[in-house]
């Protein structure tokens, strides 16, 4: 089940919505926090962290029915997607219209929870908002799934549950590089991550804990140029094909003998 928000009357939210192209000149501010359901962030720790980073979109994972009155609070436009027969899900935030209605994607399910993705088309680039299983060969197996639904640029940010390389192929790990979640309390973990393709990071930081047990991310984002990522899928096409010709000739060699 996706919620999406109508429209109110304020006039934050009655603005149009801001997509990439129309701020070439800055870049893309998205902070992403796992508020961890019920005994962490509630909707006034939320509202705190809205009015402190000002971001462009806000990404939660363990988001209840509950913070869907963070429109009530700040206004804006809010989507939740609870995971199957669980009582929270992914949530998306934005102080603007959302351009395009996040989309739901179903992600390989594991042995106890039914995981879903949120996917945001930005226009110029797409953003995922993940929540992954534990298991660690089961979580890079959800990641290659979200990889085929995404645009040629795009972003993969929430808590990852990934312990080691992601390694998702075409995908650079953009964001901080410091721990945010603490195993009981004793062992740092850098869950919460932020992998892109076809775009430039251009800051990170990792924000204050809060009541939750994983601290808030925070990424700039923008497309990169032109002559930046594309540059390098063109050369691997390029290896491919010599490759595919070089095999042929031998395939056709090996038919046809000389004499």
């Amino acid at each position: 089940m996706n919620s999406f928000a109508p429209p109110d009357r304020s006039g934050l939210a009655s603005a149009l919505p801001i997509r990439p192209t129309e701020r070439a000149h800055a870049p893309f501010k998205i902070v992403s926090w796992n508020l961890l359901r019920r005994t962490g962030a509630a909707v006034d720790d939320v509202v705190a962290l809205v009015a402190r980073e000002k971001p462009d979109l806000l990404l939660m994972q363990e988001a209840t029915r509950g913070i869907g009155f963070l429109r009530d609070r700040i206004g804006g436009h809010y989507a939740w997607a609870p995971l199957p027969g669980r009582i929270h899900g992914l949530a998306m935030w934005s102080p603007t219209p959302f351009p395009n209605a996040p989309r739901v994607i179903t992600l390989p399910a594991g042995a106890v929870v039914h995981r879903v993705c949120q996917v945001l088309d930005l226009g110029e680039f797409g953003i995922a908002n993940v929540h992954l299983s534990h298991g660690q060969m089961l979580n890079r197996r959800q990641l290659r799934c979200i990889v085929g639904e995404l645009p040629p640029r795009a972003a993969v940010l929430g808590d990852y549950n990934i312990v080691g390389p992601a390694l998702i192929p075409g995908f650079r790990d953009v964001g901080p590089r410091r721990p945010t979640h603490a195993m009981v309390d004793v062992l740092p973990l850098r869950l919460d991550r932020c992998r892109a393709r076809g775009l430039i990071c251009h800051e990170h930081a990792v924000l204050p804990r809060g009541p939750s047990d994983h601290r808030p991310i925070v990424v700039h984002l923008g497309p990169a140029p032109e002559s930046h990522a594309p540059a390098r899928f063109k050369g691997m096409a390029a290896a491919v094909a010599r490759l595919r010709r070089a095999d042929g000739s031998a395939r056709r060699a090996r038919r046809d003998p000389p004499g």
